[in-house]
């Protein structure tokens, strides 16, 4: 059940960008054949875009396909039921040249997952949404 008092808000591409800076944690949704799959990943930014560490298999392999993905992150209070999630919508690209691949390291990006993650993958920030949940007071529909 839900809090009637709680209102949803469409962040700004301005706050998306924001609070893609303070993660470094998100998911990535890509497909692999005809079914969808969603991984975990840690990231940083280069020129406003996702750029995230991968070993080969089926996120680098997306990335070589220039396939469309979906990159995700969020917040959320589970007591106060608020929270927010920012959606990035792209294409990924694995990088490949020595020139990118330095850019990329020099982010200082560090993989959780054990084992050579020694391939970097972009998503350009084809599009950018956002939302937020957040408590508040009677809005002008619950008053009416």
């Amino acid at each position: 059940m839900t809090d009637p008092l709680n209102q949803l808000e469409i962040l700004t591409e301005a706050e998306c960008r924001e609070l893609l800076t303070r993660k470094s944690f998100g998911r990535v949704a890509f497909t692999v054949g005809d079914l969808p799959e969603i991984l975990p990943v840690n990231y940083a930014l280069l020129d406003g875009d996702v750029v995230f560490r991968t070993a080969q298999g089926s996120k680098f392999n997306a990335a070589l396909e220039r396939a469309v993905v979906a990159f995700e992150i969020d917040g959320a209070d589970e007591a106060q039921q608020t929270g927010w999630s920012v959606l990035v919508v792209g294409h990924a690209i694995a990088l490949l040249k020595p020139s990118e691949v330095k850019r990329a390291k020099e982010l200082n990006l560090r993989a959780w997952a054990p084992g050579a993650r020694d391939q970097f993958v972009r998503v350009t920030t084809g599009m950018i949404s956002g939302r937020r949940v957040t408590t508040g007071g009677p809005t002008e529909e619950s008053s009416a």
